[in-house]
């Protein structure tokens, strides 16, 4: 598989990740609401749709990023600091991203630009950072494994007895 397909096919599976996480939580906020009516849950009537598909666009953005400046590194070599940096970055493509659909065309608002922006702004770029440190942590883990599935023993994989 060349190198390009490999990249297409796990920022796809990342996107389907994220997204498929901010589907269930979403549904969550949905069973919780209908069992115990809150302010929260009146905010959106669709909240499955409102955290899932930003979850798999942010992904994809985050992918990009990912793609542009980290892609001469392995997990293990990435600090948990850039990485959440760099989902932060994601998470502030997303927030742009209904504006620069306004702006083409591609949609209307009855509100200002900036409002839209502004009210996506911090929770895609939370959300984003978020996903991108649990991102990091769960590749590591499943990196360590491999490298310890393949190495005779712990020290030889380069790994510590814990």
């Amino acid at each position: 598989m060349k190198r390009w397909q490999k990249r297409v096919r796990g920022a796809l599976g990342l996107a389907v990740i994220w997204g498929g996480i901010g589907f269930l939580a979403g549904f969550g906020i949905e069973i919780i609401h209908n069992i115990w009516p809150n302010p929260i849950g009146r905010l959106v009537d669709i909240w499955p749709a409102a955290l899932g598909l930003p979850g798999f666009f942010g992904a994809l953005l985050f992918s990009a990023v990912v793609g542009v400046v980290g892609r001469r590194h392995r997990f293990h070599e990435l600090s948990l600091p850039r990485f959440t940096a760099w989902g932060a970055v994601g998470g502030l493509l997303l927030s742009l991203l209904p504006a620069a659909m306004i702006t083409v065309g591609l949609g209307d608002a009855n509100i200002s630009l900036w409002q839209i922006t502004g009210s996506l702004l911090g929770p895609c770029v939370l959300g984003g950072a978020v996903a991108a440190a649990g991102t990091l942590a769960l590749a590591r883990r499943a990196e360590d494994r491999e490298r310890l599935i393949a190495a005779r023993d712990v020290s030889h994989a380069g790994l510590t007895d814990r």
